[in-house]
């Protein structure tokens, strides 16, 4: 059966085209023995990881079949699922199944017959945005049906958001005119160019059955072993991505970390992604064509990390990018180049209320890499060090907010060693999948279930009245110009500066040493004005949070008011959704004079909810008072200055009331229980003695 084999496809075929996004050839005969991939490489990659793995988790590939009428849509799909050329086929096929035995990935596909008929033009557009991947026909013998491609229908699908792989497939060869000379490759080359969301170009004709399976097979391999992530069409090189994630590749197989891989270990790769060994003269051969582009992609200890890419640009070039893609997804690799969620094992079932931190083993290991990386031994990363940190992951995870420029660094701006495992604690609070991967990205090979812990719940340690945490979360309110980003550079240990931006939202993160030699880091979170309602409108905000802290310009009034108001807010929110934390008042700008009454406003204020006076802070002259010392104590004391409104008040009260009433009622049911029973206990020895 024609279907159940690869399809066979080179570059003296005049019939296919595409520039790196076509089957052109197998590629050299010791390429191919390298990854035992002198038959099927899909079935290669089967044998390697099972099914799933190999084809990206896919279960299926929904193939969509478009184009103007009368350019042979649906005799293309009925050839291909019957092997034959149909003599009557309905206008418009029902979806057709070819099974999952047609093609080596053993991945069914559904093919989609459609109309370009104005009437049923919303049914294609549904059809078009639930598309795996496009198939675009048009007729070769009418010119203008291949002309309206560009001009038209692939318009059309950037229109409509339709961002998947295209198929374009000239459909009737048999018909064109012998004397008509036309290269596709010729005209279609241009087009690609413009559009690089066309994977394969390919001419067909459903009466001869011409190549007619070569166009779902490449309608399945577009989906299955997509290109673009792999390859850079501008610049002819590999992505990134794809760069960094074979680079972390082959310094998993390094073992003896000497920088190329010897023989031992390029078996071991082998049997690992393909199982099968090599043989010496393959190795041999694999050496040889490496070093015919790539002098320094093989030395006297083997085949270091360029010749490793150069392979890989190899079978790209060639139309081979399923091998990488064998290569990529048994070391866990999913379609967007990041390890897939099934070897990342986050925890999922906790409360709103509890928190994730790294465990001890993991912040060992993150101090072990800081010196590593730390040549120079001067106790900071450097840009270029942390670069060549992350060079394994998919990108640097800090180059981007929130995690920019929210930890502390030397006056150079190299990262240090307090500022590097406060990055991480911010990540693994806000991002715990993303944290997770990274730690794995640059290198750690323990149990990944063991590197997170799930913190106890925020009720629990309230009645326990004490925290456990090692990672405190803080929220920040407070009008604009009351000093709050001042605050955050205090921690990170910036020196005092008057600009700000009130309009951006900001973290910070740094490890705070305790009395008693504890280390405890602090996150705060900056709280714009105009951001409060948006925050409040999610009734789980305060869930997270250990601590809120309010801050206010002690010579402004207004200032003073607006803050209050705030904690008034919170306080109502934390009571009517069961979350309130503790709260905290700073009156920064100590430096000023205070506005008057300042002090007898505050302080009221506080009496009437139950916490602590405010803490006075001068950022300005450096006068911080254990500002964040005293923030971690009310983290690490859940049950103590938790704001109390009036309202909140009378509904306790109105709650312990009913309590007591119900008490009441339960205890004098009781009593009643009792002495019907004691009475009926009585008139029945009575009754006996009688």
């Amino acid at each position: 059966m024609r279907g159940k084999s690869q399809p066979q496809a080179n570059k003296n075929n005049p019939t296919a085209t595409g520039q790196k996004r076509n089957f052109f050839s197998r590629g050299p005969d010791s390429l191919e023995k390298v990854w035992n991939l002198s038959g099927s490489s899909s079935a290669a990659s089967s044998d390697m990881a099972g099914e799933n793995s190999a084809t990206g988790g896919r279960t299926g590939v929904r193939v969509v079949v478009a184009g103007d009428r009368f350019t042979g849509k649906s005799s293309l799909i009925a050839a291909a699922a019957t092997e034959s050329y149909p003599e009557n086929v309905t206008h418009v096929l029902p979806p057709t199944h070819l099974p999952a035995d047609f093609f080596p990935d053993r991945v069914p596909i559904t093919i989609i017959d459609t109309s370009a008929a104005l009437e049923n033009r919303g049914k294609l557009i549904d059809e078009l945005k639930r598309a795996d991947v496009v198939v675009l026909t048009y007729a070769c013998d009418q010119p203008l049906t291949l002309n309206r491609l560009s001009s038209f229908w692939l318009e059309e699908l950037r229109r409509l958001e339709v961002k998947v792989p295209i198929i374009v497939v000239g459909c009737k060869l048999d018909l064109r005119d012998e004397n008509q000379s036309i290269s596709l490759e010729h005209v279609m080359r241009p087009v690609m160019h413009e559009y690089r969301e066309i994977e394969t170009c390919i001419e067909c004709s459903s009466v001869t059955l011409m190549q007619v399976p070569d166009v779902f097979y490449y309608a399945q391999k577009a989906v299955l072993h997509p290109t673009a992530p792999l390859f850079d069409q501008e610049t002819q090189s590999l992505q990134p991505r794809c760069q960094r994630a074979l680079k972390r590749i082959f310094l998993l197989c390094d073992r003896d970390m000497d920088g190329a891989l010897n023989d031992s270990e390029l078996n071991e790769f082998q049997v690992k992604c393909f199982n099968a060994p090599l043989q010496p003269a393959e190795i041999v051969g694999v050496r040889r064509v490496v070093q015919e582009k790539k002098r320094d992609g093989v030395n006297d200890l083997g085949l270091t990390l360029e010749g490793f890419l150069y392979l890989h640009f190899l079978f790209i070039d060639k139309g081979r990018h399923e091998t990488t893609w064998a290569v990529l997804r048994r070391f866990g690799y999913g379609d967007n180049l990041e390890l897939r969620d099934d070897g990342l094992p986050v925890p999922t079932k906790h409360a709103s209320d509890q928190s994730i931190e790294l465990k001890t083993e993991a912040l060992d290991f993150l101090r072990g890499t800081f010196r590593l990386f730390d040549t120079d031994n001067h106790g900071a990363l450097r840009p270029t060090e942390l670069d060549e940190l992350f060079s394994t992951a998919p990108e640097s995870p800090w180059n981007e907010a929130p995690f920019k420029d929210a930890a502390e660094t030397t006056s150079q701006g190299n990262l240090t060693l307090k500022g590097f495992l406060s990055e991480w604690a911010l990540m693994t609070l806000m991002d715990p999948r993303r944290s997770l991967a990274n730690l794995i990205y640059i290198g750690y090979n323990g149990n990944p279930a063991s590197v997170l812990r799930v913190t106890r719940r925020k009720s629990v340690d309230r009645k326990k009245q004490r925290s456990e945490r090692s990672v405190y979360n803080c929220l920040v309110f407070g009008p604009e110009n009351a000093g709050k980003s001042s605050m955050l550079n205090a921690l990170l240990g910036r020196p005092f500066s008057a600009s700000h931006n009130p309009a951006d939202e900001r973290y910070a993160a740094d490890v705070v040493d305790q009395l008693g030699g504890n280390k405890k880091t602090l996150i705060l979170r900056e709280v714009p004005e105009d951001g409060v309602k948006i925050l409040l409108s999610n009734k789980e905000c305060l869930a997270a949070c250990d601590v809120a802290v309010f801050v206010y310009d002690i010579s402004d009034e207004y200032s003073w008011k607006r803050t209050r108001d705030l904690l008034v807010e919170v306080a109502r929110q934390g009571e009517e959704t069961g979350y309130g934390v503790p709260c905290l008042l700073v009156a920064a700008k100590g430096d000023l004079v205070p506005y008057p009454m300042a002090l007898q406003d505050s302080l009221k204020v506080c009496r009437d909810l139950g916490i602590e006076a405010p803490v006075a802070v001068s950022m300005k002259t450096g006068d911080l008072n254990d500002l964040f010392g005293r923030i971690l104590g009310a983290a690490e004391s859940p049950h103590l200055n938790i704001p109390e409104t009036e309202t909140g008040r009378k509904r306790k009260s109105f709650r312990r009331l009913v309590n007591n009433s119900l008490l009441f009622v339960s205890v004098g049911a009781a009593f009643a229980v009792v002495g019907m029973a004691a009475f009926r206990m009585y008139n029945a020895r009575r009754n006996s003695s009688t």
